[in-house]
């Protein structure tokens, strides 16, 4: 039963208040700088602060409480969330019946992940005999849940992680079966002998692991861990530690648990176009606390990395009540007070193609210098493949290099030499050993000379020193028309970097010169290379897609018809590149003809520094064969360009 109100006859303002109590059926307060509402806002405050010494308190039998200790027990209730945003908010007056009253208040906490958890919580004052408004401390007040000593703690339930697709909307990258492959230190006998046996049986996996399983430190993290421990060395796919099995599994110390990976269909399979999917690193949480959490996966590098977000879609979060266990420790609770359900990634859908995609990796598997790989399909710019060799470490050299073409540019400068008019396939033009050019001399490979020839036998042969004398029939901006007109220095939306090329254009005589045979100041990407020669096998320019869905803002849209006679010349020069020039080792490929030109591209200042290239088409597929430091593009880059198409 409520202890009578009390009116004091001495204080005008509590006489004030009675009477508005009164012409209020008792039930709702006035408003007043004395009121229970002036407690409540400075108990709000001090929440938010930290400091509430400016608040009165007592327990729910009416003993005071210190300030400080309110203040010490909200942080601790707050638990994991008491770092948190957090928005505190009186909803109207308080409720007034007698010396008591009730005030509500909104919490609303910002969680990780911009998610917001909102509730509404009582908060009971009892008037004192000095009429200060006192609130009634107790741990409901942070959440209807909690007692003392409870927690409040987050829980987070990874989200599904969706796939990336091939052209024919297959995931590409999948869970698959992987073999952690470790020891248990108290087990082995002779850790020299061990990692003897272990390297050699690593260094036996075809294809070759790379970069190869480092066990230099295998012996000091064996020392320092506890003798029971599981000391991982590597983690192959399932089809690698088969093939080494018999040679490791009776090791003493041995183990193999087993576990499954995102993964691509092999080991180097687009490598460093799909990226990687691995657990947080420390760089990753350090830079996006709110974002990742330890044991997250994390997308690396190409795809995996530029669209993280869409693929790991959104984390279920849930805030859940702690308990101090028997011996004193927090244990979670079945008290779930809050629920956000995780919202599984959406895929990233590709036009990669599994075969052509292997047989690209396949041709490049021996190479050990940088080089890279990639086929265009001519009729609507898909990219079925881009490889990049064990050489690049995960660069993806095939869309973002940027080097000069050498002689394949010969292809552009053939295509804005004929459209001008300056030559046909049947005129003649000489090809001898050395061609200057304002003191610059211009060279063929080898020093060879062909003397006074049709122009098509100086494109299949790569005459140097014809394109040289032919560079002033394009001016100084030529060049650069005729390779726009073939789609180089073109705004694409591939989905990921990607360079387009930069054509020569504004130079003087010399520059023209060097620009005619891929030199001078021209670069290009293997993908822009296999792009233009998609355009001369077509007709017309289509530019490269990579990533369908999402579908790119702003697509580039294909270009028109090309002019027919250029065209026509460019490809029937290009047959006979590989019929009686410098791709003959084509000539007898499985399939379709083969149309291409080789190049050999100088990067420096010293002649015999040179990038090996090939570019050509069968069928309707385009690609640009580039090896970095590679020497001759006949010896080094046309090879590669057989094996691929042998496989496919």
């Amino acid at each position: 039963m409520h202890r009578p109100y009390r009116i004091r006859r001495s204080s005008s303002r509590m006489a004030a208040l009675a009477v508005c109590l009164l012409a209020s059926a008792g039930l709702v307060a006035c408003s007043g700088e004395d009121g229970p509402q002036r407690s409540v806002d400075a108990f709000l405050a001090g929440w938010r602060s930290g400091d509430l010494n400016s608040v009165a308190f007592i327990d729910p039998t009416g003993s005071r409480i210190p300030a400080a200790d309110v203040a010490r027990e909200i942080k601790e209730l707050s638990g994991e969330l008491a770092e948190a945003p957090l928005t505190l908010t009186r909803q109207g007056d308080p409720t007034i019946v007698r010396d008591t009253a009730t005030a509500t208040i909104t919490v609303d906490w910002t969680l990780p992940g911009e998610t917001n958890w909102s509730y509404e919580r009582p908060v009971r004052l009892a008037q004192g005999r000095d009429d200060q408004w006192q609130v009634i401390w107790e741990p409901q007040i942070v959440q209807e849940n909690l007692t003392r000593g409870d927690r409040l703690g987050l829980r987070r339930e990874r989200a599904p992680r969706a796939g990336v697709l091939d052209g024919a909307g297959e995931p590409l990258v999948a869970p698959r079966d992987v073999v952690r492959v470790g020891l248990q230190p108290n087990e082995v006998t002779d850790v020299k002998a061990m990692v003897r046996e272990l390297d050699a049986a690593f260094r036996a996996i075809r294809p070759a692991i790379t970069p190869p399983v480092d066990l230099s430190d295998l012996p000091k993290r064996l020392a320092e861990a506890k003798p029971d421990a599981f000391v991982e060395v590597v983690t192959l796919r399932d089809e690698a530690y088969r093939q080494i099995k018999s040679r490791i599994y009776d090791l003493p110390g041995t183990k193999f648990p087993t576990d499954k990976l995102e993964l691509a269909p092999t080991r180097e399979f687009a490598r460093a176009v799909l990226g990687t999917v691995d657990p947080a690193y420390a760089e990753d949480l350090a830079n996006h606390p709110d974002r990742y959490s330890p044991g997250d996966l994390v997308g690396h590098g190409g795809l995996q990395g530029r669209w993280d977000e869409r693929l790991r879609g959104v984390p279920g979060l849930s805030v859940i009540i702690k308990r101090p266990g028997p011996d004193g420790t927090l244990v979670n609770t079945d008290t779930e007070v809050f629920q956000r359900e995780p919202q599984p990634g959406q895929p990233v859908r590709t036009t990669l193609d599994v075969a052509t995609q292997n047989a690209a990796d396949q041709a490049l598997r021996g190479e050990r210098r940088r080089s890279a790989l990639v086929a265009v399909r001519i009729s609507d710019g898909a990219v079925l493949a881009a490889a990049n060799g064990p050489g690049a470490a995960g660069e993806n050299l095939a869309f973002t290099a940027q080097v000069p073409p050498g002689s394949t540019f010969k292809m552009v400068s053939a295509y804005g030499l004929v459209e001008r008019g300056a030559v046909n396939p049947d005129t003649v033009v000489d090809c001898p050993k050395t061609f200057e050019v304002d003191g610059r001399s211009f060279k063929n490979s080898n020093d060879f000379e062909l003397g006074k020839v049709p122009f098509r036998t100086d494109f299949a042969k790569s005459c140097n020193t014809a394109f040289a004398a032919l560079a002033p029939q394009l001016g100084p901006d030529g060049l650069a028309a005729a390779g726009r007109s073939l789609g180089l220095e073109g705004d694409w939306q591939v989905g990921l970097d990607a360079f387009t090329g930069k054509v020569s254009a504004g130079g003087g005589a010399t520059e023209q010169a060097a620009a005619a045979i891929g030199q001078g100041t021209t670069l290009v990407s293997p993908l822009a290379m296999a792009a233009a020669t998609a355009a001369v096998a077509k007709g017309a320019v289509v530019p490269p897609r990579l990533v369908l869905d999402p579908a790119p803002e702003q697509p580039a849209e294909p270009g028109p018809e090309l002019p027919s006679a250029p065209v026509t010349a460019v490809r029937e020069m290009m047959r006979e590149v590989v019929t009686s020039g410098t791709g003959t080792a084509l000539k007898n490929v499985p399939g379709e003809p083969v149309h291409g030109k080789t190049g050999t591209a100088e990067y420096d200042n010293n002649p015999k520094n040179t990038h090996a290239w090939f570019v050509g088409w069968q069928g309707d597929i385009a690609f640009a064969v580039f090896v970095e430091k590679g020497g001759s593009g006949s010896s080094t880059a046309v090879p590669i360009a057989a094996r691929f198409l042998r496989a496919l």
